[in-house]
């Protein structure tokens, strides 16, 4: 009989590969799909001998494909907070959701949760992002207000789901409903007005937009929040954004920076910066997974869709931390993401977006061919909120040095050749 479990000791409540709710479209079992059965004409073992040494779970699968993917590739060069061009030691979105992936991955085993699945949420949580982070969103949106805006966790379902042209059998990944769920509802279950995406999608494959997610999805959500509210004071000290003594009084910093004090006396800067980092990170996660365990043995769950119907979010951090969390958001906000150094950053990628927009829209005829023609004929001939989210499509997939070189390409005088 076939088992419904992994072989791993998952919990009862955790997601099971076999008994995933499948992929929009339906596979054959890649991994038996390999040619090297000719090569061993002589030898006893056989495709079915190798297909059983390179077993992957379903999940194991959809992280592999997000990994691959050309969009994964592509955060390499876009902006997490600073602009590639000032340093090569700052986060970019590539090593944001590395490190997204990384937290969540340990915290899902340490909760008994299936690991894979955390870790291809947390991968592909921001391969929709544009260029320049959340200054090209913010402009992204604002040209798009017409033609039904724009938002990255959106446009990463576009993503997964039709952008990425890699399969001869389908557009997207064909990740399984249980990934595309979690990329779904990353901050929660929606309600009111669905985007145009998730509701095309929706109506596919039911991704129950109003239940919770999954406990990995959840978790994978927070590992996003721990990530970022630990590195970004990473990047900022060593930017020079603030120093230790504007931070010495917040909640959390203050114990930790004492505590290093205690135990090491004076350090040096980047030896501090990086213990005080570590710590943060094992602060924030010891907290949500005392929550979590008691959270998870209270409710009794015996399947994962015990979780989904449950009347909250079961993986969570306590009030008390949630509360720290939210005076070190609020102080990144104001002296890291709206520091005026990085305000005129903002303004730039803000215009170099607009622009680029401004431009395609009326100009398509700039555009590469193959964003000019389509199943449909050419974008010119078009609607124009079709025409619209096509360029955005564009804009979006950029990188941040792409973005600029288009830029300069199509505003000044100069080779076009490059």
């Amino acid at each position: 009989m076939t088992s419904t479990h992994e072989t791993r000791d998952l919990a009862a409540y955790a997601s099971h590969g076999p008994t995933s709710r499948g992929r929009q479209f339906d596979e054959a079992d890649m991994g038996s799909k390999h040619t090297g059965s000719k090569h061993r004409e002589n030898t006893a073992v056989t495709d079915a001998d190798i297909a059983a040494l390179l077993p992957r779970t379903p999940f194991q699968r959809d992280r592999d494909r997000i990994l691959h993917s050309g969009a994964f590739r592509k955060l390499k060069h876009k902006t997490q907070v600073f602009v590639y061009h000032e340093g090569d030691y700052f986060r970019t979105r590539m090593t944001h959701s590395i490190e997204v992936a990384q937290i969540a991955r340990s915290m899902a085993r340490a909760l008994r949760l299936n690991d894979d699945l955390a870790e291809a949420v947390a991968l592909a949580h921001d391969l929709g992002h544009t260029p320049f982070g959340h200054a090209g969103e913010e402009a992204l949106h604002q040209v798009m207000q017409d033609f039904g805006g724009f938002d990255h966790n959106e446009q990463t379902l576009r993503v997964l789901t039709s952008l990425e042209k890699r399969y001869a059998e389908f557009d997207g990944l064909n990740l399984t409903w249980e990934t595309l769920e979690g990329v779904a509802k990353h901050n929660g279950p929606l309600t009111g007005t669905i985007p145009s995406a998730t509701a095309a999608l929706d109506a596919v494959i039911d991704l129950q937009l109003t239940h919770h997610a999954s406990a990995e999805a959840q978790l994978a959500n927070l590992a996003d929040d721990i990530a970022y509210l630990s590195h970004d004071f990473d990047d900022a000290l060593r930017a020079g954004l603030f120093g230790f003594d504007v931070i010495a009084a917040l909640p959390q910093v203050d114990r930790i920076l004492s505590d290093i004090d205690t135990q090491y006396g004076a350090l040096e800067p980047g030896r501090l910066t990086h213990e005080l980092v570590r710590r943060l990170i094992s602060v924030f996660v010891s907290d949500l997974l005392a929550t979590s365990h008691e959270q998870l043995a209270a409710l009794g769950a015996t399947e994962a869709d015990g979780i989904r119907h449950h009347e909250s979010p079961v993986i969570c951090f306590s009030a008390e931390m949630a509360r720290d969390l939210e005076v070190l958001r609020e102080f990144l906000f104001t002296n890291m993401w709206r520091h005026y150094k990085v305000n005129r950053m903002t303004s730039k990628a803000k215009r170099v977006v607009t622009d680029l927009f401004n431009l395609f829209m009326s100009e398509t005829n700039t555009l590469p061919m193959e964003w000019q023609n389509g199943p449909a004929g050419t974008i010119a001939e078009g609607e124009v909120a079709a025409r619209a989210r096509i360029i955005a499509d564009y804009i979006a997939s950029m990188t941040d040095r792409y973005a600029i070189l288009e830029h300069q390409r199509l505003f000044e005088l100069g080779p076009i050749l490059r």
